[in-house]
């Protein structure tokens, strides 16, 4: 992860939590939901400041990963907090040091509109992901949509430098690191959507 990368996601954690109070409110439900279907040893992708925890059931063995140690230093009171086994790692998605086959469970949310290199951070969460395994995705994707996707392109450069990119094709991407998607639900518009998916 480019150093430009991580010093944004640095200051960024400082508000992280006010910022996205609002769609965690929207939103939560929706996640709850989704990783109500968590099994085994869990990867979650990307666990900002551990806003995500709660939406976790009891009881699971949780390895959340973030590449921002600004980020998992706000996760940290909320991760002893969970009901379950929850420990935070600083890692990068493109290069991670688990073993192939590492986890049942792979779990991402907001994720992959940030990621630099989206495909290569989906086939390393294809290699440590057991052969029966399942990974859910919570995620902000470019619409379909004629106008609401030219309008995501024209906003991404403008926001790219402080936030996420807003027109990512995560489900193409998901296709090309190997996966085949079971599951693809629109939440809001087309915008927001959660995805199963399993090796293809």
């Amino acid at each position: 992860m480019g150093e430009e990368h991580v010093k944004k996601w640095n200051k960024a954690s400082k508000s992280f939590d006010s910022s996205a109070a609002s769609d965690e409110k929207r939103f939560g439900s929706y996640k709850m939901e989704l990783f109500a279907k968590c099994r085994g040893k869990t990867l979650l992708v990307a666990a900002g400041t551990g806003l995500d925890f709660k939406f976790f059931p009891d009881g699971l063995d949780i390895t959340a990963i973030d590449f921002s140690p600004k980020m998992l230093e706000v996760a940290r009171e909320k991760a002893e907090n969970y009901n379950g086994d929850l420990k935070l790692v600083e890692a990068d998605v493109h290069a991670l040091e688990f073993a192939d086959g590492a986890f049942d469970t792979v779990v991402t949310s907001c994720t992959f509109c940030s990621v630099p290199d989206p495909v290569q951070g989906l086939k390393e969460l294809h290699r440590v992901l057991k052969g029966d395994g399942r990974m859910l995705m919570f995620e902000h994707v470019r619409p379909t949509h004629f106008l609401l996707g030219a309008m995501m392109d024209i906003l991404t450069p403008l926001v790219r430098n402080f936030g996420p990119e807003l027109n990512r094709p995560t489900a193409d991407n998901v296709r090309a690191a190997g996966f085949k998607i079971t599951r693809e639900f629109n939440i809001y518009l087309d915008m927001v959507k959660l995805f199963e998916a399993v090796k293809a």
